[in-house]
């Protein structure tokens, strides 16, 4: 795998991730199940995720994009090796935003193993959009830690013991937000936007959703545990969102995972990827 800048230099490892509870990806709502989610199948201690992300500028290649939308899960039906896929749009703004940005696009998948993530990363729907687009990145990742459903599904199964350390350290919340909860959840995004461009270490970070205001991802890489504890746990905005989340009913299914980030390829706003600390996407 490829080096990274920002290579943890604290002590902290991903077994001190799973080690303590703050950072398991505890659910902060009030939702129970009876049932557990369902799972892809794929081996813990093998599996790897992956994100790609597809910038483009021209009119035609966005409108393209937007119609694949429609056939997505025929196009990842096909593929050896590939457990859970979601292609989703982006926010404006510093990443996360309700108003859609067009020109960005993503694909988030799970891999039987690092064979099957190459091969995969080389098929039709991934090759076919870096042909399109203006910029491209992949990130590719050892799952930590995760909790909730996505789609009822758990897609991302963690390495344990086995799991690589001092690799930046990815961050993903996903969330099907309430209706009737979607105006007071995106008032507190602006505050959580600010601290995250602000909070030392963050490497890159990106808003994305499968439905417009409803289904909605965070994204964010930090350069090591402490850099991310310190955004979760010190900075107000996060926490008081945390709070209202906890007070209220907002989330009709969630979702959160921590990986250890292992490679990074392409350029976003051209640079490499993990180098974009403080840069607007």
């Amino acid at each position: 795998m490829d080096d990274l800048p920002g290579r943890a230099r604290s002590h902290d490892s991903a077994a001190d991730l799973q080690a303590d509870p703050r950072l398991l990806g505890t659910p902060i709502s009030r939702l129970s199940h009876a049932r557990p989610a369902a799972r892809t199948g794929q081996q813990a201690g093998r599996q790897i995720v992956t994100l790609s992300c597809f910038r483009f500028d021209r009119f035609l290649d966005r409108a393209v994009q937007l119609g694949s939308m429609a056939g997505r899960k025929w196009l990842f039906s096909r593929i050896p090796g590939l457990g859970f896929a979601r292609m989703m749009g982006t926010g404006t703004g510093e990443g996360f935003d309700p108003a859609p940005n067009t020109a960005v696009w993503t694909i988030l998948a799970t891999w039987d193993d690092e064979t099957a993530a190459a091969k995969g990363l080389a098929s039709a729907p991934w090759a076919r959009r870096r042909a399109r687009a203006s910029e491209h990145c992949t990130l590719t990742m050892a799952p930590l830690s995760s909790s909730g459903r996505w789609g009822g599904t758990g897609p991302f199964e963690a390495w344990g013991a086995s799991a690589p350390t001092a690799c930046p350290i990815a961050v993903l919340t996903r969330a099907t937000v309430r209706a009737s909860h979607a105006r007071e959840f995106w008032s507190k995004v602006p505050a959580i936007n600010r601290q995250i461009a602000a909070g030392p270490g963050m490497l890159f970070r990106l808003g994305m959703g499968e439905v417009p205001l409803l289904h909605q991802v965070t994204f964010s890489v930090w350069s090591d545990p402490q850099a991310m504890r310190r955004f979760a746990y010190a900075g107000e905005g996060h926490r008081a969102a945390i709070a209202a989340v906890r007070r209220g009913d907002w989330f009709a299914e969630e979702l959160y995972a921590r990986f250890a980030v292992i490679s990074a390829k392409g350029t976003w706003n051209g640079r490499p990827p993990l180098s974009l600390a403080d840069q607007p996407l």
